[in-house]
């Protein structure tokens, strides 16, 4: 059968991902670069651990106004398939693998989320679970992993279809893409990467591709290693596998809580990663060289990670999963450092495996040299590299055709290189024009930036780049009265606050705030005030940007944190009874109200409206959030207190819709 490429569309039930915060993404950033975690390892171990961290993903905008409502939209999917394998992908979600269907079994490979169901676990805040996403620039999922990117349609030389996904990431400032294909008779889905640092200076590289396979009792992970790097209570420590404190971790099910394995994969031994049931049916991926870790990650057999697993999925899902990954450093904990004007490329496999289940879950040692074998038989390391030097050329030829367009934010910073005499960003992407939402932008580089023209609308996009802040500057410099400067000093205070310049930042957003005044220029001298420790400042700046726009929903959130953090828990109640129903029915919001009442005593009301209607929901709660269990416990605590009974902490069990704990 010849490879088939289409554009499709189908229905799917989908959450709605509402609008994009109207703050820019400042609310987590705390003054400086959180430094790098502890460790135990020895210098000679040779990693990157903490380089290549950002204080914050300004100048990003959060989504994280998405809702939990289910309801029946046209989702478009891009498909490649030949005789063997179909696979299923998502333009608009940042280009995710959403199925890879093994025809020849009948089965699917990867855990296919039957929803599109966002939640916080992503730089950004929405990300959708299930299949493979391909992550690239901070630590994390990455920033386009619930937006549109190019998509495009080219061919490699004997006219086997190729779709290619590229864009431009803004904080590292890099150019990632990703040219699928799938020839007549193969086995294999590949997955030919190009990675571009186009700066003059050396930049921290990060790459993760994040595979959600079934989690099933008996499935083990099987890859070329004997020890992986983890986090325990001593920070990041190398250990052993398969058995680690006396349980053979390479079984996800045997591992009682969330944790991280990043396999330590020797040099010179080939780089793949399986996961494979008790019958020796399975998954494989499979890279070229460059491509050195592995990681596998569960969620755990606690309440709190099986709570996520349905959260994350349709509610009568109950299919588990965990991730097999791999990635360009041994480990999350580090970048790499990319030297100047340097593309790196790697050719990735994705396909099903069967091995001989007596060999697999045998001795260690045996796993992988059957899975070896198998492997080999599917395509050998030398056949991987061979295909991507051969392919070498269509990687850098323009695409055929560009079937949807991505971000404006690559064809911006190719027209700002042009204007600095620059050379522009791999030539052979289209990245399309700029539009409105780079069009501040585009008038500052004519030295003729647009003027606020309505002081309540939200910014449609930030920067953070020291050539951006060289132009506001100099355009400051040259017309101080300029209608313009309000927004001019907006948006170089913003930048110079995340960039730790924070007396400068505070002055400019004064300035900016007296020429024109913003809500966004009151968030703005509210983090400045945090950063100082001045709580109420804070919450007093902050209700100065609610007032201007007490129906959004964005400011709201950060108003009511901000008065429960300054223990305002009067002003904050009474604020609650005064907000738009759109603003009292965010789950988020309603939760700084439960603590208010809390702490002023109103322990009744706390009880009812936590557990209302099946329990206070908030739909972007965080990975690692723990805030509605703490409530919880606060209150039975209170409740205990206030009775004069006695409440052990330790022995009490939340309520399941209510318990997020990761261990």
């Amino acid at each position: 059968m010849a490879t088939s490429f289409a554009l499709e569309t189908k229905i799917m039930p989908s959450a709605d991902l509402g609008e994009w915060s109207s703050l820019p993404g400042i609310t987590d950033y705390a003054g400086q670069i959180t430094g790098a975690p502890a460790s135990t390892l020895s210098p000679e171990e040779g990693l990157f651990v903490g380089y290549g961290r950002v204080p914050s993903v300004f100048p990003y905008r959060m989504q994280n106004m998405y809702s939990r409502a289910l309801k029946n939209e046209s989702v478009r999917v891009a498909v490649l398939e030949n005789e063997h394998l179909r696979a299923e992908f998502y333009p608009d979600l940042g280009g995710k693998l959403a199925s890879l269907f093994d025809k020849d079994a009948g089965r699917e490979l990867l855990v296919a989320n039957p929803v599109i169901r966002p939640c916080n676990l992503a730089l950004l805040n929405a990300w959708t679970s299930g299949g493979i996403e391909f992550n690239c620039g901070p630590l994390g999922h990455h920033a386009r992993t619930c937006s549109t990117i190019f998509t495009a349609r080219t061919a490699l030389e004997d006219g086997t279809p190729v779709l290619r996904f590229y864009e431009y990431e803004r904080l590292h400032r890099v150019v990632y893409q990703m040219d699928f294909f799938l020839p007549s008779g193969s086995k294999l889905l590949f997955a030919r990467m190009r990675y571009v640092n186009p700066n003059e200076e050396v930049t921290p590289a990060y790459w993760w591709s994040n595979m959600a396979v079934p989690e099933l009792r008996g499935n083990r992970t099987v890859v070329p290693a004997d020890a992986a790097y983890t986090t325990t209570k001593d920070g990041v420590t190398l250990v052993p596998v398969p058995v680690y404190r006396g349980i053979d971790v390479t079984y996800p099910v045997n591992n009682p809580c969330a944790v991280d394995y990043f396999f330590k994969i020797p040099d010179g031994v080939r780089k793949y990663e399986a996961e494979i049931d008790r019958e020796g049916n399975g998954f494989v991926q499979v890279s070229t060289s460059r491509l050195v870790g592995r990681k596998q990650f569960v969620w755990g057999q606690t309440a709190g990670g099986d709570r996520w697993q349905k959260f994350l999925t349709s509610d009568d899902n109950t299919e588990r999963y965990t991730e097999i990954q791999a990635g360009l450093a041994h480990s999350q904990y580090e970048h790499l450092p990319m030297p100047p004007r340097t593309a790196w490329e790697w050719l990735e496999g994705y396909g099903a495996i069967h091995a001989d289940p007596r060999k697999i879950h045998g001795e260690w040692a045996d796993a992988r040299r059957e899975t070896e074998a198998r492997l080999d038989g599917i395509i050998t390391d030398d056949a991987m590299e061979s295909l991507l030097e051969a392919t070498r050329s269509m990687a850098v030829s323009p695409a055929k055709e560009v079937l949807i367009t991505g971000s404006g934010f690559g064809a911006l910073e190719n027209m700002r290189r042009a204007a600095d005499g620059k050379e522009i960003m791999c030539p052979h992407l289209d990245f399309a024009a700029p539009g409105e939402e780079q069009a501040f932008w585009t008038s500052l580089l004519q030295n003729d930036p647009r003027p606020l023209d309505d002081p309540l609308a939200a910014e449609p996009s930030w920067m953070r780049d020291d050539a951006w802040d060289r132009r506001m500057e100099s355009y400051l410099s040259t017309h101080p009265e300029a209608p313009a400067g309000a927004r001019v000093r907006l948006h170089l205070g913003y930048s110079y606050l995340v960039a730790g310049k924070h007396e400068a930042a505070e002055q400019l957003l004064q300035l900016s705030l007296r020429e024109r005044p913003t809500p966004w220029a009151w968030a703005g001298l509210a983090k400045c005030a945090e950063l100082k420790k001045d709580n109420r400042k804070q919450a007093e700046y902050m209700l100065q940007a609610g007032r201007m726009l007490p129906g959004d929903v964005s400011l709201a959130r950060e108003v009511f944190r901000a008065l429960t953090q300054a223990g305002m828990y009067g002003e904050a109640l009474a604020l609650y009874d005064l907000t738009p129903e759109n603003v009292r029915a965010d789950g988020r919001t309603l939760m700084y109200a439960l603590w208010a009442l809390l702490y002023t005593g109103r322990l009744e009301e706390v009880e009812t409206r936590l557990t209302a209607n099946g329990g206070i929901v908030i739909p972007d709660i965080r990975e690692g959030e723990n805030s509605l269990t703490d409530l919880w416990f606060a209150l039975k605590e209170a409740l205990a207190k206030r009775d004069g009974v006695p409440f052990d902490r330790a022995k009490a069990v939340p309520p399941a819709y209510l318990d997020f704990r990761m261990s």
